[in-house]
């Protein structure tokens, strides 16, 4: 792999210890893949922040590498595994929440901005459309390449990181165009709402693995429903880019490319969609907590939960998991002060995926997200249901 001399002087430990080690994991990247160069990138987003994912040894190697490395572009940070800062209002463990503050603090030194949230997008991490990137969080890393029409791989934690100390990240798959054709072409025969699009998403991520799909919706999606759709393609198979026939930017390019006579093809009617949702749910049994925000909860979504629990008394706990810059904009508008005198919490930071709430006593969880739905049982060991919003909060009385 071709190195510039800025680069092989990185490689070389002339720009610190930190650096060294991070250009080395970005070069044998490099090298397993099949990399010809770096590519610098505008922004990153880095995983492997939650104390529950990377436990004392992730600890320890941040605590190391902010001794002396500091990262040249914007950054963003994942979830972590408490909310930072109504920790023990929610009964989150102090020995927990201690570790989780001294992740949190080893990423603060190396200049990356704390704000723990999947949605980077939603809070000023926007990159342009052909920008590379260096994201890792699946969902997000899904939207920026197929909703921002943005290039990143799916990154790992300690990849996503390296590339943001070094500013430059390996140049392959996603990176290259040709690592952007679709490769199966999904009509969706019926019209889509709500969680619809977690078990579409969920359903195709199973079938497409680590390909490409092509969609034809009968309606536009909004954003909101893009995001749930990717949130799924990413959890349920490993989907890093869709497009969206006339919605996604690079919807007509992929046509144009696309051979339609070649390509596989997927056909999704109602039935389908509605088997899937009943799959989803693990349990009949009335949820205890229900979770909302995975990914992190936008001000529109934040909005549709107060609609629904305005002048409400809910009788189990409702979680409303977002960004804290999300919940400044929640606050203002009031839709805090209804959902809180409500019974539920708008917790910030962290999410129902990467916390500890196995040690809450709660049992089962009500989602309206696919990815949750996907990994609660086996991150968390809890029974979850799969439902709509509307649905989930009406159970509560």
């Amino acid at each position: 792999m071709h190195l510039t001399q800025q680069e092989e002087n990185m490689y070389d430990g002339e720009e610190g210890l930190g650096v060294e080690k991070c250009m080395e994991i970005l070069v044998a990247l490099g090298d397993i893949y099949g990399a010809k160069e770096l590519v610098p990138i505008t922004s990153a987003q880095i995983s492997g922040v939650s104390y529950k994912t990377i436990g004392d040894a992730g600890l320890e190697f941040l605590e190391e590498l902010s001794k002396d490395a500091k990262v040249r572009v914007p950054s963003t940070l994942n979830p972590a595994g408490v909310d930072l800062a109504i920790w023990r209002e929610l009964g989150f463990s102090e020995e927990f929440t201690k570790k989780q503050l001294a992740i949190v603090e080893a990423y603060q030194k190396m200049g990356v901005s704390t704000t723990c949230t999947c949605t980077p997008y939603l809070v000023g991490n926007v990159p342009i459309m052909g920008s590379h990137i260096a994201w890792s969080e699946s969902s997000a890393v899904c939207y920026a390449n197929s909703v921002l029409g943005a290039r990143t791989n799916r990154e790992g934690g300690p990849g996503a990181l390296s590339a943001a100390i070094c500013g430059r990240t390996a140049k392959y798959g996603y990176h290259l165009d040709e690592g952007r054709y679709p490769n199966l072409l999904v009509d969706i025969e019926t019209s889509a709402n709500g969680s619809d699009f977690g078990a579409i998403g969920y359903m195709v991520g199973k079938e497409v693995g680590g390909g490409i799909p092509y969609f034809k919706f009968k309606t536009p999606p909004s954003t909101d429903q893009l995001k749930w759709l990717g949130a799924a393609l990413a959890s349920s198979g490993s989907v890093a880019l869709y497009h969206v026939e006339d919605v996604t930017p690079e919807s007509k390019w992929a046509l144009n490319v696309m051979q339609e006579d070649k390509i596989e093809k997927l056909s999704i009617n109602r039935n389908n969609i509605d088997e899937i949702r009943g799959k989803l749910s693990t349990t009949n049994e009335k949820p205890d907590l229900i979770c909302v925000g995975c990914p992190h909860a936008s001000l529109e979504e934040i909005k549709r939960v107060a609609d629904i629990v305005s002048g409400k008394k809910l009788e189990n706990m409702l979680w409303v998991c977002t960004s804290i810059s999300v919940k400044a904009a929640s606050d203002r508008m009031g839709y805090t002060d209804i959902i809180e005198k409500a019974g539920g919490k708008m917790v910030c930071d962290t999410c129902m995926v990467v916390a500890p709430i196995e040690e809450l006593n709660y049992k089962v969880v009500g989602v309206d997200s696919a990815k949750a739905a996907n990994y609660v049982p086996n991150m968390c060991g809890l029974e979850v249901v799969y439902n709509d919003l509307e649905n989930l909060i009406i159970e509560m009385k």
